[in-house]
């Protein structure tokens, strides 16, 4: 017999090599849920965008829903509202800022550039103060007809923005849109 067709040699190959195969498929399955757990939970996906119908929502009146955890202030303004936010000059404001995310680059604070209709009926912005992370107070709240943070004392006027306290910037506008007329979308479309 010679040594190429050694029984023996072929059989010890062989388990080397399944050996060898077994181990790969059990480092791969150790591996995969290790990968799998970085990706985002569920609920976190589902959350990256929501739909909120603001067709009972009257003029003069605010919801506040919650989005990726924070809440978010939906207010329908009436027209004192929006002339109030839009003769304010902006030399009063202590942040220029418009700090709307659906704006790219740098923009002023001004009402157009913080609300979500050219009208200016419709203001979104994330419901937390910018001081230290309370929810302030709405509904004419505070010295300039918005909200009021009583934590710390910080005033926001009706388009959210600064005014006075230890607050440094606006309230946020965060990504959202008219997906129809009574339907607005918070976040990035999926």
């Amino acid at each position: 017999m010679s040594d190429t067709e050694d029984p023996q040699g072929s059989r010890r190959d062989f388990l080397f090599l399944a050996t060898g195969c077994a181990g790969c498929v059990a480092a791969g399955a150790a591996t995969l849920p290790l990968l799998d757990q970085m990706n985002p939970a569920a609920d976190t996906r589902a959350l990256s965008s929501v739909l909120v119908d603001v067709s009972a929502l009257d003029v003069g009146q605010q919801l506040t829903v919650q989005w990726q955890g924070k809440p978010v202030f939906i207010r329908r303004r009436s027209a004192e509202e929006i002339a109030a936010a839009r003769t304010v000059p902006l030399t009063d404001l202590p942040d220029p800022s418009a700090e709307n995310a659906n704006i790219t680059g740098a923009a002023q604070a001004t009402d157009e550039n913080r609300s979500l209709d050219p009208a200016g009926e419709w203001l979104v912005m994330m419901g937390v103060c910018t001081h230290l992370g309370c929810v302030p107070l709405g509904d004419g709240a505070g010295d300039y007809g918005g909200w009021f943070c009583p934590c710390h004392g910080s005033h926001y006027d009706t388009a959210g923005r600064i005014r006075r306290g230890p607050a440094t910037r606006n309230l946020p506008v965060p990504v959202a849109t008219f997906v129809d007329a009574t339907t607005i979308r918070l976040g990035a479309e999926a």
